[in-house]
């Protein structure tokens, strides 16, 4: 009877390996992912939120802004 016990739980070692190895791996990615720079067309947004922000406090002429926004 113990024997019979004993193995019907021996199943469940795989699967936790199984999900380890998987949250390991999903771990792994997302800090990857989270130190890879953002190469989107969207990362400028902060940077054109400086521009704007400097625009409004009078740093930089109509002009200025508008040759910077263009090489963003």
């Amino acid at each position: 009877m113990m024997g019979t016990t004993a193995m019907s739980w021996f199943w469940i070692w795989p699967a936790l390996v199984l999900i380890g190895l998987t949250l390991l791996g999903y771990l792994a990615y997302r800090m990857t992912r989270s130190r890879a720079p953002d190469r989107s067309p969207a990362g400028t947004g902060a940077a054109r939120q400086i521009l704007d922000e400097r625009l409004a406090r009078g740093e930089i002429d109509a002009d200025d802004y508008r040759r910077r926004v263009d090489l963003l």
